[in-house]
């Protein structure tokens, strides 16, 4: 910007000091041009810091977010079903569920909602409404919700925040509108919104949620056609990405293992592959959300991560 203005202004100094038909031609010293592009530079940073003064008066602070994680369920479940490759042994494992507040500034957004409530012994035996109540969010204040994915330990509360904008992968939608819906979809929960009394917003690639970075989610396709995993960028602690289902335990995460019932098998290792490729570059921690050993990773409910 600098440099084109100094052109500019040395453009104006030479036709401001050509010389009329009528006056006498002065070659112009070594000495004089430094000076003149000296003039010119010096004109050239005033016109450059004025044209910034506009943005840096326009331009809004950084908006603060925070991320809580909701106890949205706990059990047990049979790690053997979570490799396609006969890798674990054990019948019985600790299985959590977690559902998480991300706030940006005045803005709320839920991730995932856990099963409903009583539907499951696994089920949480607080609401997720209850649990907005405890961090000062009344359900019609949660103007986003992000699906991970269509199953019923996931979407289980949905209907408690019913004006939030669903944000869901394309063909996790398109799954739950066909005739029949796929196998495993959880239909009941979505019904406020497949009967048009909210507003939905399906994904075929990444989403900038608030559209300055600090929350994506992310395209993570395998356990489901159109599963999502999601970023979330934090002043202190830095980046932190929220799984989904793209991995269950560490030990999928750590050697790319894949349950035997997930939708696509080259899919799944193709999304872990991509979160350990940005967990490298951004330094990012990850959750696993059914992992109870990665609860720690985040402050205790109903403290926030910033």
């Amino acid at each position: 910007m600098v440099i084109f203005a100094a052109i500019l202004a040395l453009q104006g100094e030479v036709a401001a000091n050509s010389a009329p038909a009528y006056t006498v031609q002065v070659t112009p010293t070594k000495e004089t041009t430094v000076r003149r592009i000296l003039h010119a530079l010096s004109i050239a940073s005033a016109i450059a810091f004025l044209m910034a003064c506009p943005m840096i008066s326009l331009a809004q602070p950084a908006m603060e977010v925070t991320l809580t994680r909701l106890d949205c369920g706990s059990g047990f479940n049979d790690q053997r079903r979570f490799s396609d490759s006969y890798a674990y042994s054990n019948p019985r494992v600790p299985f959590t569920f977690s559902c998480y507040v991300i706030r940006h500034g005045d803005e709320v957004m839920v991730w995932d909602t856990g099963y409903e409530l009583g539907s499951n012994p696994s089920a949480a035996k607080v609401s997720l409404s209850e649990q907005l109540a405890q961090i000062n969010v009344k359900p019609y204040q949660v103007k986003y919700v992000g699906i991970s994915h269509f199953h019923a330990d996931h979407t289980g509360q949905l209907a408690q925040i019913p004006n939030a904008l669903l944000l869901i992968g394309e063909r996790e939608w398109a799954a739950l509108t066909s005739t029949p819906p796929m196998a495993g979809a959880n239909v009941a929960g979505f019904k406020h919104w497949l009967g048009g009394g909210g507003k939905v917003e399906p994904q075929a690639g990444d989403k900038d949620v608030f559209g300055d970075g600090s929350v994506v989610i992310l395209r993570t396709p395998g356990h489901t056609p159109g599963h999502q995993s999601l970023l979330v960028r934090l002043k202190e602690k830095g980046a932190v990405i929220l799984s989904g289902d793209a991995v269950h335990f560490r030990e999928n995460y750590e050697s790319n293992g894949v349950p035997g019932f997930n939708y696509d098998r080259s899919q799944t290792i193709a999304s872990i592959e991509r979160l350990k490729l940005i967990e490298k570059n951004l330094k990012a921690t990850v959750i696993i959300q059914h992992d109870p050993r990665d609860i720690d990773k985040l402050p205790a409910f109903p403290a926030a991560a910033r």
